[in-house]
């Protein structure tokens, strides 16, 4: 009998040794849900017991943890998807800092009830411990989310995020140059000045900034691009101030990838009255308080990598050692348009997204995925 084998023969089992809980479903339940809170994160168990699960996950999200309504949302939004189409039972694991990675992706590793069929590691902040972890369990399978890990039972997903961010940055600096307004925001007439918030500086987030300076300057040379990085995925208050900033000395537009950090954004743009883009997920529906200053967001397909990984050990055909890339042609990556206002953006730039869009993905524009 073959690990999988086993563990579907066994069903639903509790977790054992995990942030040093147990537990599982009562006998005749159809699902439990358990959080357990501590020092070292957050861990949430949620099972589903008919004849056993196709699989067991194990979900350790990126520091801001879940209600991000951004990145680690759509992990989320991913297994979730996997449990009600594959039927798969998962765990999650919400650290609050850098140095428990290691800790909750030995504890998914070593547990042997259930016995995990791949751990999931969200966030290229994660590289470093699943590089150390990984080769000391080399029978667990492994996924990561936004970094490389070269090792035979690691599957990486990557994406092209300097495309989507050339798009939304295309749409920015088409409309600073011209007299425009829409629901609670507007553009400041005579200027061409955008922003940039990011989170962490770091190169993933370098390719953000990297894609939207371009796309803002292949609509204008001339428009300014400020630029400024918050220190942390999880600080709205950070995010407002930096904004704030920005709008007040005349950007019409900022976009931000920084996570949870984003909303102060969003605050400093109504009351600002200009305009923001969102990041990850479509933002004007997971921050529908602000959609009448969203104009776009970048869209991070971070589900499709969580679902497909799932999918693959389901189906035997897990892929260790392997790196995948989603980019505009893979559809892994999107600019939308904001719920609320993406109908009054001018039809001229919404073709013209459309044009630069084709010639991405045909090799006509290159698109920089480095500040250098």
């Amino acid at each position: 009998m073959d690990r999988r084998s086993f563990v579907k023969a066994a069903g639903v089992a509790g977790i054992a040794g995990l942030a040093g809980c147990t537990g599982g479903p009562s006998e005749g339940s159809e699902e439990t849900t358990t959080e357990h809170s501590g020092d070292e994160g957050t861990t949430t168990e949620q099972t589903t017991e008919e004849s056993g699960p196709a699989a067991h996950v194990g979900m350790v999200y990126a520091l801001g943890g879940l209600g991000d309504k951004s990145f680690n949302d759509a992990a989320k939004r991913g297994i979730e998807q996997a449990k009600s189409d594959l039927g798969i039972a998962y765990n999650e694991a919400q650290p609050s800092a850098a140095e428990e990675f290691p800790q909750f992706q030995r504890r998914f590793a070593q547990s042997g009830s259930p016995d995990y069929d791949l751990v999931s590691c969200i966030g290229f902040a994660q590289k470093s411990a699943l590089s150390e972890t990984a080769p000391n369990f080399p029978d667990q399978n492994f996924m990561i989310v936004d970094d490389e890990v070269d090792e035979p039972n690691v599957a990486s997903y990557l994406f092209r995020e300097e495309q989507g961010s050339f798009q939304v940055g295309y749409m920015a600096g088409l409309l600073t140059t011209q007299e425009f307004s829409a629901g609670a925001g507007e553009t400041t007439t005579g200027e061409k000045r955008v922003g940039f918030v990011g989170g962490v500086d770091a190169p993933l987030i370098h390719k953000f900034q990297a894609g939207y300076e371009a796309g803002v300057k292949h609509a204008d040379e001339e428009i300014t691009v400020v630029t400024a990085y918050a220190g942390s995925f999880s600080d709205s208050a950070k995010g407002k101030e930096i904004a704030t900033s920005m709008y007040d000395k005349g950007a019409d537009i900022v976009y931000h990838a920084a996570g949870g950090t984003g909303l102060g954004v969003f605050q400093a743009a109504k009351e600002q009255g200009k305009f923001a883009i969102g990041v990850d997920s479509d933002q004007s529906k997971t921050e529908s308080n602000y959609a009448d200053v969203i104009l776009a967001s970048m869209v991070k397909r971070v589900e499709t990598a969580v679902f497909t990984s799932v999918e693959n050990v389901v189906n035997g055909e897990f892929n260790g050692g392997s790196a995948t890339t989603l980019g505009l042609e893979e559809d892994g990556i999107a600019a939308v348009f904001g719920a609320e206002l993406g109908s009054e953006i001018p039809k001229d730039v919404k073709n013209s997204l459309a044009q630069s869009r084709k010639s991405i993905i045909a090799g006509d524009i290159e698109v920089p995925s480095t500040l250098e």
